[in-house]
């Protein structure tokens, strides 16, 4: 007998060889539906796996992050077949999963069109409805070269392979069909049991791709699907697709008149007036709050000597990604990160413990090489502003400085009205530099930062910088999008490379720990977040244009001239509409610019010295006293208020 151990901690007895779907039945009928696959001592596999020794079971389901990705996956070897059955001169690369989907590279001369991807689903549907069983196969690495001899990407793929044992995956005609019958290909596994787990699925897209992105390789056909449990959650995602689309902050920067790119530099950014506007707030904003937190604030050169990078470490690890050039017959590097600025900023002086902790903060413009075919928008540019920041302190102040850095960035996030947020802590990398022991220290500072405050967060075993643990901050749109934002980055071997000290309390010199920090990363890419976001209706406080004032004829633009000097010296940011086109003209064109507030005003309120105000994307409007409306739009604008409700 095999004792079992499930995550609640209750243990189960199960005869020797019982499979993982027999416990899920033994476990009880609901579960037993559900499951998809589980996880055996913290390894992934199929529910027909027998159970031959003592295990900690989980069973999964499709509402666990990794058995929807199963799903997804099995969902592509449906496409696959597919796919090969319509064109079965197709030859399979290799099919992944991607966030909220998946995609299969192919090598077919013929190319699949948008036209053909209704011939595709039908074909999928069929196979579904037939509920064919995913059978696993698994063979020696040489047995599976001998049987795919003359397939150049399954051989590179089984060559690539980190386990002698390969294995294969085939669904047959249906649940009494022959094991290892049917559609087969190469896969790592595990799947759902049968075709009929794969929920709903669309097929997206498709585009070329390199092998191995290699240009020089034959281009490929990637092409891109969508699989959720139920059809409900398929539309839904389908309708936020569609909303995102409305939202692309490249339509509506132009729209809006906010930013460009041009030919003349690709992937540098044109930031317009409006724009500016916008930026400004953002960093007024951060400053008031970075002041408050007791950080200081630098700037350092753009561009340093070839032996700096050497020395930072970024020579070896990032050159790639860097942009150099040469004067006075000395090799020069545009800066990629603000790092090694703060640290030579630092060796200017000596320094005490009783000076730590040290918050230095930069609004660095740093530049990396980016290939032109990943760049997007202000998503991924070549040039852009980080909200970086420094902090030097002792071991033992490691703790209480995340804790600062958590709440510092989520007072940030929750500003601008993100409060969906989740956390991830990556350890130690098998290559990494620095002692175990002082590893240890500084990870479990991070999870004690984290777990002072209350905060749940995944971790990602082995997934720290080579230099130190770290946390990310992921955020999620209103669209249900997650963006990875925020970072807190130990750093051991930075202080070490540059010679930085201080001198401790046995008036010892001493190495500081060096806290690499971030909260908005990217502030071009924010500020693209923040378009999408809002979907252009950016709050009061944020607006380029906060109040358009629009008299209803002629005869009030005297009294519109006088609000519109009320309100400038107010220092709200308006404009004052006194064209001869008709209100109505008027009004349409202030919310196409998605202005939060219209002051209309005609001879009804010139008289009584009232005005009617019309909110951004709302009909209705209300007419009150200019001073009360510029009290309750300074009071917004100061506490940062999102409600345009008056």
């Amino acid at each position: 007998m095999a004792k079992v151990t499930l995550p609640d901690g209750v243990t189960l007895r199960i005869t020797d060889g019982t499979t993982v779907k027999q416990l899920a039945e033994q476990i009880g009928p609901a579960l037993a539906k559900a499951a998809v696959a589980a996880r055996v001592n913290g390894k992934l596999v199929d529910l027909s796996v027998a159970i031959t020794q003592d295990a900690d079971v989980q069973i999964i389901t499709v509402n666990d992050a990794h058995g929807l990705d199963i799903m997804r996956h099995s969902c592509a070897h449906v496409m696959a077949e597919a796919i090969c059955s319509i064109w079965p001169d197709t030859k399979l690369v290799y099919g992944p999963t991607v966030e909220d989907g998946f995609y299969y590279d192919i090598d077919l001369d013929e190319p699949i069109r948008p036209d053909d991807f209704g011939r595709i689903e039908q074909k999928m549907r069929e196979i579904v409805t037939a509920d064919r069983l995913f059978v696993r196969k698994e063979m020696s690495k040489a047995e599976a070269l001998a049987k795919l001899v003359g397939d150049k990407y399954k051989v590179d793929n089984i060559n690539r392979a980190d386990s002698d044992v390969i294995s294969f995956y085939s669904h047959g005609d249906g649940p009494s069909a022959p094991l290892g019958t049917g559609f087969e290909d190469l896969c790592r596994g595990p799947h759902v049991p049968s075709t009929g787990r794969v929920g709903s699925f669309k097929i997206m897209s498709v585009a070329g791709a390199y092998w191995h992105g290699d240009p020089t390789q034959k281009m490929l056909q990637r092409v891109y699907g969508t699989a959720w449990p139920t059809k409900r959650e398929l539309d839904d995602y389908l309708a936020r697709l569609d909303e995102a689309k409305k939202r692309d902050h490249r339509v509506l920067g132009k729209q809006l008149d906010l930013f460009s790119f041009n030919e003349a530099g690709p992937g540098f950014a044109f930031v317009h007036p409006k724009g500016m506007i916008i930026w400004n707030q953002i960093v007024d904003y951060w400053r008031g709050v970075h002041d408050r937190y007791g950080y200081q604030e630098i700037k350092t050169p753009l561009i340093l000597n070839e032996q700096l990078w050497h020395r930072s470490g970024h020579w070896d690890n990032y050159k790639e990604n860097m942009y150099f050039t040469n004067f006075d017959e000395v090799g020069y590097a545009i800066k990629p990160m603000n790092c090694p600025g703060g640290c030579l900023v630092y060796k200017t002086r000596q320094h005490s413990y009783r000076e730590f902790p040290m918050r230095v903060a930069e609004l660095g413009l740093v530049h990396r090489h980016e290939a032109s075919g990943v760049m997007h928008g202000l998503f991924r540019v070549r040039q852009f502003t980080q909200d970086d920041a420094h902090i030097f302190c002792t071991p033992k102040q490691i703790e209480s400085e995340v804790i600062g850095v958590i709440e510092l960035t989520f007072e940030i996030y929750r500003t601008f009205g993100f409060e969906d947020f989740h956390i991830e802590l990556s350890t130690k990398p098998e290559k990494h530099i620095g002692s175990d022991e002082v590893w240890d220290v500084a990870t479990c500072a991070l999870k004690a930062a984290l777990e002072h405050k209350a905060i749940v967060y995944k971790i990602n075993e082995g997934e720290g910088a080579f230099y130190g643990p770290k946390i990310d901050f992921h955020i999620k749109d209103c669209l249900k999008r997650s963006w990875q934002l925020g970072t807190i980055q130990l750093d051991f071997s930075m202080p070490e490379r540059f010679g930085l000290v201080y001198t401790d309390q046995d008036n010892t010199e001493k190495t500081p720990v060096m806290i690499h920090r971030a909260v908005l990363g990217s502030f071009e890419r924010f500020i693209g977040i923040l378009i999408e976001h809002y979907g252009g209706n950016f709050p009061l406080w944020l607006s380029p244009e906060q109040v358009r004032i629009l008299p209803i004829s002629e005869k009030t633009n005297d009294y519109a001239r006088l609000i519109y000097a009320k309100l400038k010296d107010a220092q709200l940011r308006c404009n004052c509409d006194l064209s001869d086109e008709k209100i109505g003209a008027k009004i349409a064109r202030a919310h196409s610019e998605k202005l939060p507030y219209m002051l209309i005003v005609g001879a009804k309120e010139a008289q009584s010295g009232m005005v009617n105000v019309r909110l951004r994307g709302i009909k209705q409007n209300k007419t009150i006293a200019i001073d009360e409306f510029l009290q309750t739009a300074k009071r917004k604008i100061a506490d940062k208020d999102n409600d345009l409700m008056l």
